[in-house]
């Protein structure tokens, strides 16, 4: 992983972009010597959002199952007929 110092994105923000955008390679910004953020290409943010909500949802359905919150197949077949039709 590449690390930038937050002055040197100040002044070369272009060419520290253009070569994010070309490598895909996420940039750590360090500000004092500490971590402060990432820099990372648009596609691959969008695609770890779309795997948080995934797994968020798997999440959601595991905690339903401890609970005992769950359905028969009939039940659930019959749930969902309404939002099918």
């Amino acid at each position: 992983m590449k690390v930038e110092l937050v002055t040197n994105l100040k002044r070369q923000a272009t060419k520290i972009l253009d070569d994010l955008h070309r490598s895909k390679e996420p940039v750590l910004i360090t500000e004092h010597g500490q971590p402060s953020a990432y820099l990372v290409d648009v596609q691959d943010y969008e695609f770890m959002q779309r795997r948080l909500e995934l797994l968020e949802g798997l999440s959601r359905g595991e905690r339903a199952v401890l609970k005992g919150n769950t359905h028969s197949q009939s039940e659930a077949r019959e749930k969902m007929s309404k939002w099918l039709k």
